[in-house]
């Protein structure tokens, strides 16, 4: 079963908002989720963006792959480069 984590569209029509989600990469897009892991709004001046970080590094080392955008997200939150380091740290 291949695990995705990837964008859940929320809001109404012209105002969208978005929930970060874990979901099987075979469910479709606003529907069945294994876990909600964050959101993210891009009407918001600056986009807001709230993470569990701590789900999320444990999904991404049980082998989750991120969609591109959501990539781009946790990037500019530092999360990737955080997981990176964990993953090829020194033993």
């Amino acid at each position: 079963m291949a695990v995705k984590i990837r964008l859940k569209r929320m809001g109404s029509k012209k105002k969208p908002f978005y929930r970060i989600v874990v979901a099987d990469s075979r469910s479709p897009r606003d529907g069945r989720f294994i876990e909600t892991v964050g959101t993210y709004n891009p009407l918001k001046a600056p986009a807001e963006v709230l993470l569990k970080e701590e789900v999320i590094m444990d999904w991404l080392s049980k082998g989750a792959q991120p969609s591109d955008t959501v990539r781009n997200i946790l990037s500019n939150e530092g999360i990737m480069k955080k997981f990176h380091e964990a993953k090829y740290q020194k033993k």
